[in-house]
C-alpha cells in the first residue's frame, strides 16, 4: 500500500540532493495559472454575473445572489448541533489564547541622542478569507483564518466558501455557523479562483464585494494558481499545496498511533502526503501491518486514503539512525511534523524546517487541526524552509518612523554624503547639504 525508500548504508547527500530523494506530490501551479487567468479576468469585467456563472458551472447551482443573507448565518447557528457548537467555541477560545499572545507593540530605538527609529505595527485594512468546500467541510479553517486577523486588529473581514447544491446554493451551514460565532457577517457563496478574483478586483453592486488588500486560506490548485496570479496586487499567505505529514519515529513509537496519524492525513485528498522516517525496520513492518488493518476500517478508502498512501508522495523512509532521520525531515520541510522518539522534545528543539511540530504520542496532528490553539494554515511543498504558518504577524505591517533632530543629522551628515557619492547619487548627498548651507556640487 505504501512504498519504501531505503537510505541506509550510505552517507546522506546534502541540501537539494537529499530533498530530491524524498517523496512529494506533483502540483503544477504554473500550468493551472493559464487556466485560471480567463476566470479571473471574467470576474474583473463582468463581476457578479461571472461569479454566478462560475457557481453554475463548477458547483452545479444557480444563484440569485452571491452574498449570503445575514438571516442565513443566524439560522445556521441556531440549527447547529450543540456538541459541534461547543467544540467550535472551545477551538476559538484556545486559538484566541495563542494568537492574542502574538500581538506586537511599537518599539523605539534611540540610535544616537536626538535620533530615533520607531517600528510600529499596523494591521491590513481589509482581508478576504477563503474556506474550502470540496471533498470536506472545514469550519476549522474559518477559525484559523478569522482569529489571527481579528487579533491583529483587521477592521474589515470578508469570507468566501463555495456554494453547495445540497444547501440551496449557500456555503455549508457549519461554515456559516462558524462565521456567526466569530462575528463575521460578510460572507459570499463563491469558490475557487473566482472567489480570489472577487477579493482581488472587487465586485460592484448592492451585494458586491469591496476589494481586499490580502487573501488568505487553504484551497485546491486553482486557488493556489489564482493567488499566484494576483501576487503584487494583493498580499497572500501562501500557495498552499496538498497537505502533508512527516513522522520521525524510532523503535519506541507505537505503530498503532503512527499508522492512525498517517491515515488521518491521507483522508484529506488523494494527493495528500504521508511520510514515515524511521531507523527501525521492525517499526516500519508493524506500521505497514497496522495500515492494512486500519485502512480497511476507515471511510473514504478508494477515493482518498488508498490513492494518497500508495501515491508517489507517500513513503516509509528507512535511515541508519535518528540523527539521519533528523536530516531527512529537515530536508523535507513538512507542513506537519510529528516526532515520536525516546527524546522527542530534544529533537524537536533541533528541527529547523517544519510548519508545525508535534511532540510525542499525545500531540497528534489532529489536535493541531482543531483544538491545540496553534494554527493549521501552514506552509506545504517544502516551503517551511522559508515560510511560516498563518499568525497575527501575517496580517500586520511593520512601518519605520525616523525622527532625527538637526544636531543628530549634522553628526552623521558626512557619512550620508560619502555613501551617496560612492553610489553615484549626488542628489542624495545634495539633499543633506541643503539643510546645512553646504556648497552643493554644480552650484
Amino acid at each position: 500500500m505504501i512504498s519504501r525508500i531505503d537510505l541506509r548504508g550510505d552517507t546522506l547527500p546534502e541540501g537539494g540532493d537529499l530533498r530530491d530523494l524524498l517523496p512529494r506530490a506533483e502540483f503544477d501551479v504554473e500550468a493551472a495559472l493559464e487556466k485560471v487567468r480567463p476566470l479571473c479576468e471574467d470576474v474583473r469585467h463582468r463581476g457578479t454575473a461571472a461569479l454566478i456563472e462560475s457557481a453554475e458551472k463548477y458547483d452545479g447551482v444557480t444563484l440569485e445572489r452571491v452574498r449570503v443573507p445575514e438571516k442565513a448565518l443566524v439560522e445556521a447557528l441556531e440549527a447547529l448541533d450543540p456538541a459541534v457548537r461547543a467544540a467550535l467555541e472551545e477551538s476559538i477560545r484556545r486559538a484566541r489564547l495563542v494568537h492574542r499572545a502574538q500581538r506586537r507593540s511599537a518599539h523605539t530605538t534611540q540610535v544616537v541622542p536626538g535620533g530615533t527609529v520607531t517600528e510600529k505595527w499596523v494591521p491590513v485594512g481589509r482581508v478576504g478569507l477563503y474556506a474550502p468546500g470540496g471533498r470536506s467541510v472545514y469550519p476549522s479553517s474559518v477559525i484559523m483564518n478569522v482569529v489571527p486577523a481579528q487579533e491583529a486588529g483587521v477592521e474589515s473581514i470578508a469570507l468566501a466558501s463555495p456554494a453547495q447544491k445540497e444547501f440551496g446554493g449557500l456555503p455549508h451551514p457549519t461554515i456559516l455557523a462558524a462565521c456567526a460565532l466569530l462575528g463575521i457577517d460578510e460572507v459570499y457563496a463563491a469558490g475557487g479562483a473566482s472567489a480570489v478574483a472577487m477579493f482581488a478586483y472587487g465586485v460592484p453592486g448592492p451585494d458586491g464585494c469591496a476589494p481586499a488588500h490580502m487573501v488568505t486560506g487553504p484551497g485546491n490548485i486553482w486557488v493556489a494558481a489564482a493567488k499566484r496570479y494576483f501576487t503584487g496586487r494583493i498580499g497572500i499567505d501562501a500557495e498552499a499545496g496538498p497537505t502533508e505529514i512527516a513522522i520521525l519515529a524510532d523503535a519506541t513509537a507505537d505503530p498503532v498511533h503512527v499508522a492512525a496519524d498517517l491515515i488521518s492525513q491521507a483522508e484529506h485528498d488523494p494527493l495528500a502526503a504521508a511520510v514515515l522516517v524511521t531507523d527501525s525496520a521492525e517499526l516500519a513492518d508493524a506500521v505497514e501491518r497496522e495500515l492494512a488493518t486500519q485502512v480497511a476500517a476507515t471511510r473514504h478508502i478508494d477515493d482518498r486514503v488508498v490513492p494518497a498512501l500508495s501515491g508517489r508522495q507517500s513513503a516509509i523512509v528507512l535511515v541508519d539512525s535518528v540523527e539521519d532521520g533528523l536530516l531527512v525531515v529537515d530536508a523535507y520541510g513538512a507542513e506537519h511534523l510529528e516526532i515520536q522518539t525516546a527524546d522527542a522534545a530534544a529533537l524537536a528543539a533541533r528541527v529547523r524546517n517544519a510548519g508545525a511540530i508535534f511532540i510525542g504520542p499525545y500531540a497528534p496532528v489532529s489536535l493541531g487541526d482543531y483544538c491545540a490553539g496553534s494554527n493549521h494554515v501552514l506552509p506545504t511543498g517544502g516551503c517551511a524552509c522559508h515560510s511560516s504558518g498563518l499568525s497575527v504577524q501575517s496580517f500586520l505591517r511593520g512601518i519605520h518612523i525616523v525622527d532625527y533632530s538637526e544636531e543628530a543629522l549634522a553628526e552623521v551628515a558626512h557619512h550620508v554624503v560619502t555613501l551617496a557619492e560612492a553610489e553615484d547619487l549626488p542628489a542624495h548627498g545634495a539633499a543633506i547639504k541643503a539643510r546645512f548651507a553646504w556648497k552643493v556640487p554644480g552650484k
